[in-house]
């Protein structure tokens, strides 16, 4: 049994007898030759993972900024919602599609394929009268798992938008809702009470702009008026007028003019927001069409479903400064999408030998809007044996799921396991990841907890650095300098 093993079985107990046995365990187990040295060890919060969950909002240091979002969890205690939140298998099920999505439309531009084509899901869109339009292929992910809350129109109306580094236009529920509207929690935007909006029209750039932002060539409706089609992988799915109007951010910030969907033909994966934010790197993104406000830079910090805030920043502001690790970002490939460079993995502060080539074999990115981070099958293999040898000393069991990595929990309250590092390229940045990025709980009780990694089918597939693995961190999209940074403790 492991050092961090012998010490989990001993720390439910506040005998004196066992406290000194506990310390005298720690000074032998830094002396055993080969055995990392417990700083290498992390606690696992149990009980603030499992159920009941309470809305525990923080105070993040994002609002101090003046373009800052709060951020909370699509599916958490503090979102408000009035349906029942998918099951992890559920998700999981949801987060496959986007995975494969995100993967089809890597490996066709890299094959240099037009993905531009007119195959039809009438099956999506079947109700669309108003524009009578068939969705065409998939856009480059699907929708986040995490929410902010914005002001559109002239007077400004707040919406709730699921954002997503992924995506790239933004869009929301419009009335008349001439096809299909979901059901959303706030009012849907009606353009004709805004005195500040306007249709583009379909001989604008922003209108050919459609075919790269969302995959889907732009169509033309009387009279003149640009039409979008926007489809993703978790077949969530808009269709409407692409518009402009005044987008309010807080309450010192405005983006004027900003140029989004009006959806009159909408579905949304577990919809009650009222749409989607784009990230993406494309020039209808909302990073682009700021960045001469916001210089092409960005922030979050993801926060955990269950007890905290997290924010969404546009431009550096006036943030703490912080010890961050920086990573080149790399050539986007024609995806719009954000790709970095992982050098190798450690647990528990050993390195894995992983030939750094298999991780450039297949490239990753980093997608807020994917949960699970995805490695290349060689990457993941290792990484699963060498957890494994750390956590003999906790009941291993099997999950219905895709997870192969799991164990019962329900008698240890805040169980000790090994710390997760990546190395990213650049300048061997090396980011420890929070141990709620490290194992998930698949149940209510605690005795299904798993190791929150998949390997992909081949080596030769795109990585994925998920927002599990992100949570807690504060993430920085210096687009402009062609960077990425991390730095502990985002959310606090």
């Amino acid at each position: 049994m492991g050092c961090a093993g012998k010490l989990s079985l001993l720390q439910s107990s506040a005998n004196v007898s066992i406290l000194v046995m506990m310390m005298m365990m720690m000074i032998s187990c830094s002396l055993e030759k080969g055995i990392a040295s417990e700083a290498h060890y992390q606690t696992l919060p149990l009980s603030s993972m499992l159920p009941p969950f309470v809305c525990n909002p923080t105070t993040s240091k994002g609002p101090s900024r003046k373009a800052s979002m709060k951020v909370v969890h699509r599916f958490g205690p503090c979102s408000a919602r009035t349906q029942d939140s998918p099951t992890m298998t559920e998700l999981l099920r949801y987060d496959e599609s986007r995975v494969n999505s995100i993967k089809a439309r890597v490996k066709s531009l890299s094959l240099g394929n037009n993905t531009n084509g007119e195959a039809e899901k009438a099956e999506m869109i079947s109700e669309s009268k108003a524009v009578n339009l068939p969705a065409g292929h998939e856009s480059p992910g699907g929708v986040g798992n995490y929410v902010v809350t914005v002001g559109l129109g002239t007077p400004k109306k707040e919406l709730d938008l699921a954002f997503d580094t992924g995506s790239h236009i933004t869009w929301t529920q419009c009335k008349p809702c001439a096809a299909k509207c979901y059901r959303q929690r706030a009012a849907i935007f009606d353009p004709a009470a805004s005195t500040t909006y306007s249709n583009l029209t379909c001989n604008s750039a922003a209108c050919s702009g459609l075919a790269a932002a969302t995959n889907n060539p732009p169509r033309c409706a009387a009279p003149n008026t640009c039409v979008y089609i926007a489809t993703y992988g978790d077949r969530t799915f808009s269709v409407g007028e692409l518009g402009k109007d005044r987008l309010t951010l807080s309450s010192t910030e405005a983006v004027e003019g900003f140029m989004f969907g009006c959806g009159q033909n909408n579905q949304l994966f577990y919809g009650e927001n009222a749409g989607l934010m784009g990230l993406g790197r494309d020039s209808l993104s909302i990073v682009s069409q700021t960045s001469k406000q916001y210089g092409n830079y960005f922030s979050y910090c993801l926060p955990t479903k269950t007890n905290t805030d997290g924010h969404l920043t546009l431009g550096k502001g006036g943030g703490t400064a912080k010890n961050f690790k920086y990573t080149p970002l790399l050539s986007s490939q024609g995806t719009g999408l954000y790709f970095i460079d992982i050098l190798a993995i450690s647990v528990a502060g050993r390195e894995l030998k992983i030939n750094p080539a298999v991780f450039k074999n297949g490239k990753t990115i980093i997608d807020s809007g994917t949960v699970t981070t995805r490695l290349p099958p060689t990457a993941y293999t290792a990484l699963r044996d060498a957890f494994r040898e750390q956590m003999t000393m906790f009941p291993a069991v099997e999950s219905n799921t895709s997870f192969d990595t799991c164990y019962d929990f329900s008698k240890y309250r805040n169980p000790t396991i090994p710390k997760i590092s990546f190395t990213f390229g650049g300048n061997n940045a090396v980011v420890d990841l929070d141990p709620t990025g490290v194992m998930t709980p698949l149940d209510e009780t605690g005795s299904l907890v798993c190791l929150a990694f998949f390997g992909n089918n081949d080596d030769g597939e795109v990585g994925i650095f998920g927002n599990l693995q992100q949570q807690t961190l504060e993430v920085v999209y210096d687009v402009a300098g062609g960077k990425l940074g991390f730095a502990s403790g985002g959310c606090s």
